[in-house]
């Protein structure tokens, strides 16, 4: 299962990689959809994150290279958590082109090599819970999916559907407890029930089928919502309950605060 997802996650990668082929400042400079970010910080950003994750591996896993030492690492999150992440993206961003691409280049490497190494019941600290090599590398697939994203919109590429998007809902799906809490809301107790048709047309579905509350619809909507670059207005997914409406409008399928809630802009998908 690891070798599969690492398979997609270099896939995702290389799909990410070629948007800024041409490894020209112009490129890098270019503003995406985050405020404040360039695509620059978009890659900056992956590679920060991958070395993070690298770094990690390494404090439980004998004879894998840290970039930097967790502990450390830790402890200087501590001291400006709100910005940590941040700051580290704005410091690689500040690179060469052409050096910043190749750390990722080697960033994503290192990090691939780092889990093929991690025992398969070893749990890998991170800033959230800690989690198996396989979950690693399956938030991996979606933080790239999602930057990715915004390089796309920057440099006006158009991102292939493709049925990876499924690690990014079943994340979407498995994070519906955490959501609540993030935002101060009751656990959610009603069972809702999501199915998506995938772009190979593929049906995908997570909970009870018997649910009288449901999320249908097409699996790219879904994915776009849950890594929160798209308001579920302006697609076709349809929510029937109020457990699942709810749901919807808030879901997240990245760890950490949700930042501001995407706007409806009315243009809604075919």
């Amino acid at each position: 299962m690891l070798e599969s997802l690492l398979d997609d996650l270099a896939a995702e990668s290389a799909a990410v990689r070629a948007r800024v082929a041409d490894g020209s400042a112009t490129t890098l400079q270019t503003p995406t959809p985050a405020e404040g970010w360039d695509v620059a910080h978009q890659i900056a950003h992956l590679t920060w994150t991958d070395e993070m994750a690298t770094s990690a591996v390494a404090s439980v896993v004998e004879g894998v290279a840290a970039p930097y030492d967790w502990n450390a690492v830790l402890e200087e999150g501590a001291k400006s958590p709100e910005s940590f992440v941040d700051d580290g993206a704005d410091e690689l961003a500040g690179l060469p082109a052409d050096e910043l691409l190749a750390r990722w280049d080697g960033s994503r490497a290192a990090l691939a090599a780092a889990l093929r190494a991690t025992p398969r019941d070893t749990r890998i600290p991170w800033f959230g819970p800690p989690m198996k090599a396989t979950s690693m590398a399956t938030a991996r697939i979606m933080e790239t999916w999602a930057h990715g994203l915004d390089v796309a919109a920057a440099v006006g590429a158009e991102p292939e559907p493709t049925d990876r998007i499924r690690h990014v809902c079943h994340l979407g799906v498995a994070t519906r407890g955490f959501v609540h809490a993030v935002r101060g809301l009751p656990a959610p107790q009603t069972p809702v029930y999501v199915e998506l048709t995938a772009p190979s047309g593929e049906i995908w579905s997570w909970g009870d089928d018997t649910a009288s509350d449901r999320i249908t619809g097409p699996a790219w909507d879904f994915a776009r919502v849950a890594v929160r670059r798209l308001h579920p207005d302006d697609t076709a997914l349809i929510a029937e309950g109020d457990a699942a409406k709810e749901w919807l409008g808030i879901v997240q399928a990245f760890a950490g605060p949700p930042g501001n809630d995407p706007v409806r802009s009315g243009n809604k998908d075919d």
